[in-house]
């Protein structure tokens, strides 16, 4: 008899419309995983930060065409993922749904149709290499509620982060190394060329609460490098898109982006917590930072592309996928056990142990 496996992607979403820009905002903002305040406030206030963000937002998607690509992308790594895992699991018939965080499908639209499919185990797979509180961790709670709604329970295994994993770091590596040798051939000999690793920020008081994103993307460069096997490679982890007045971790990608201007030294960006484009690569990356570079009169700016349906991060996620259906563990890094330190409480591990250590 086949065994029926839904593998469940997770990621970010983004609207589809340029009437979504708005609700897709309110989603993110009213979500307490982003927005760590008061229940009572969090409604209201949420829905005032997406209507004061809701003109820049919509003019950003209008550069790339009014929409967030992000829908289309991930339903294509969904199906090449399908592809190749059926081609190596004989007895096993693998099925990939998209559950969407802040915009369609959300978690109950891939919760119904893994429910009337007649899945017999379920693989939630994170579209986000680092395991952050405000992504993974909301997409699982997301998750859990959607079946809970509906009565799904089935057997599920969880892969919360795959950082460091060998096949994920070459592949991103290999992704580097070709843009890099690309923007080396197009620079003059003298003029140096430096790597910023750019990820998604975070306020400072998320992590100093115990989340360990930030750690977890500083494990990503040190794995990319050592694929990349380029001592002395003039590299460095940076962070983008800050969108509240808060504290946020540094240094920030623009000011990086301002110092190799000042430094006469050329930059090319690798969207390290990226694994599809969307409006913080085609927009921010790609159009607003360029920018900030070249009116600085940098002697060039490039951008290594995210992975996409590259055949390489495929290929690892098909085997991080195999490596977290076959593992002992309900809950699993790309290593199997806890790879974070303690410090980093918010680390889904860390708070499974402290739910069995309060339920004994």
């Amino acid at each position: 008899m086949t065994q029926r496996v839904a593998v469940v992607l997770f990621n970010l979403g983004g609207p589809d419309a340029p009437e979504a820009v708005r609700p897709f905002l309110v989603n993110l903002f009213t979500d307490p995983a982003i927005l760590r305040v008061p229940a009572f406030v969090r409604p209201l206030l949420g829905r005032l930060i997406a209507w004061k963000r809701a003109r820049a937002a919509q003019e950003n998607y209008a550069i790339i065409g009014g929409k967030s690509p992000l829908r289309e992308l991930t339903d294509e790594q969904a199906r090449a993922l399908e592809a190749v895992l059926n081609a190596k699991e004989p007895g096993t018939e693998y099925r990939c749904f998209v559950a969407m965080r802040y915009w369609h499908p959300f978690s109950d639209e891939a919760a119904r149709a893994v429910k009337q499919w007649g899945a017999d185990e379920i693989l939630l797979i994170p579209l986000y290499p680092q395991f952050s509180s405000t992504t993974t961790g909301s997409s699982i709670t997301a998750w859990n509620e959607a079946c809970a709604e509906i009565g799904l329970s089935l057997p599920t295994s969880t892969l919360c982060c795959f950082h460091s994993d060998s096949g994920f770091a070459q592949a991103t590596a290999r992704l580097v190394e070709e843009a890099y040798a690309q923007a080396r051939a197009e620079l003059p000999e003298d003029v140096k060329l430096r790597v910023l690793f750019s990820a998604h920020g975070l306020p400072e008081r998320i992590i100093n609460a115990g989340d360990p994103y930030q750690w977890q993307v500083e494990q990503t460069m040190a794995a990319v490098m050592a694929a990349l096997d380029m001592p002395g490679l003039d590299r460095i982890v940076c962070y983008q898109s800050r969108v509240t007045p808060q504290k946020w971790i540094g240094p920030s990608t623009e000011a990086e982006v301002i110092r190799a201007a000042e430094e006469k030294v050329a930059v090319l960006i690798c969207p390290i917590a990226f694994v599809s484009e969307h409006s913080e690569t085609l927009v921010e990356l790609d159009v607003e930072y360029r920018h900030v570079a070249e009116k600085h009169g940098i002697p060039g700016y490039f951008r290594v592309p995210a992975q996409n349906s590259d055949a390489g991060f495929i290929a690892a996620l098909a085997d991080l996928t195999r490596r977290t259906q076959h593992s002992a563990r309900t809950l699993c890094s790309f290593a199997g056990a806890r790879q974070c330190p303690r410090e980093y409480t918010d680390c889904p591990h860390a708070k499974a142990h402290a739910l069995l250590a309060k339920a004994a």
